[in-house]
């Protein structure tokens, strides 16, 4: 009889150890849940666009949690989850001025000039390695890739194989600005409605070559606006929009630019293209 209880002994001490050591160790090493946490994340897109600087939901909820980052740090929530966010913060949060991003090239099948017949990978990435198919160096590859990367589905291709926005569903995230191999996207205010569609550098001889609709450099938006808030950054005209509260003072530039490089989104049409 003994020679059974010893051993059944033995098991339970051992048992009764370990149970004891796992309560301390649970006690010990707990990861204490912050609520503001889990409060966050559910108010959350949950898309994980990373606009917000996070690299997803979760880490931008625990980081706001922290004081890392804004509480209306996310983009593709707008100002309805900013003021949810905030609250759950306990803070006060100013809201508006929304954004939206456009598209800063007019090159389109008519308008820049090809000068190859790309057909390899369809990627606008894969053309730019390898130099595009126009001549403007810096114009729009129109394959698409911002179409793809679009989380909101608030990017098309148009007709004459340009990309455009579609405002009403665009959260402003940034998504497209960081997938553009050329940098051809902006994030500007839905305030500013006139902007310049052009991130060209070329003298304005090469530009005349390669497109109808590039800016030349000619310097006639920044002589005929006030207070900078146009420069000339070498060839290409450049916008300050910290300088601009009214857009009205952009109307000179649009209406005296040769070549119609400033345009209004108000008067983009889709698929159509301007």
């Amino acid at each position: 009889m003994a020679s059974i209880l010893i051993p059944i002994g033995i098991l339970g001490g051992i048992a009764l150890f370990f149970g004891i050591f796992l309560i301390f160790s649970a006690e010990r090493f707990k990861v204490t849940i912050d609520e503001r946490v889990v409060k966050i994340q559910e108010v959350l897109p949950g898309i994980d666009c990373g606009a917000c600087g996070a690299p997803g939901c979760s880490a931008f909820a625990e980081g706001v949690a922290h004081g890392e980052y804004e509480v209306d740090g996310c983009k593709a929530g707008g100002e309805e989850v900013a003021l949810q966010v905030a609250e759950i913060m306990g803070v006060v949060v100013e809201v508006g001025g929304e954004e939206v991003a456009v598209h800063r090239c007019l090159g389109d099948n008519e308008v820049a000039k090809q000068v190859a017949n790309y057909k390899g990978i369809s990627t606008c990435v894969a053309l730019h390695l390898l130099g595009g198919d126009k001549g403007c160096q810096y114009g729009c590859l129109g394959l698409g890739d911002c179409v793809e990367a679009c989380p909101f589905d608030a990017i098309d291709m148009g007709d004459k194989g340009l990309p455009y926005v579609i405002e009403e569903r665009c959260t402003a995230c940034g998504v497209c600005v960081r997938t553009c191999p050329r940098e051809l996207f902006e994030i500007i205010s839905k305030k500013h409605d006139i902007f310049l569609a052009c991130c060209s550098y070329d003298d304005v001889k090469t530009v005349k070559q390669v497109c109808s609709r590039g800016c030349i450099g000619c310097t006639l938006c920044v002589k005929v606006t006030e207070d900078e808030i146009v420069t000339m950054d070498g060839d290409l005209a450049v916008v300050h929009w910290d300088k601009i509260d009214d857009n009205k003072l952009l109307e000179p530039a649009l209406e005296k630019c040769p070549v119609n490089t400033y345009i209004k989104r108000s008067e983009l049409k889709g698929a159509e293209n301007v």
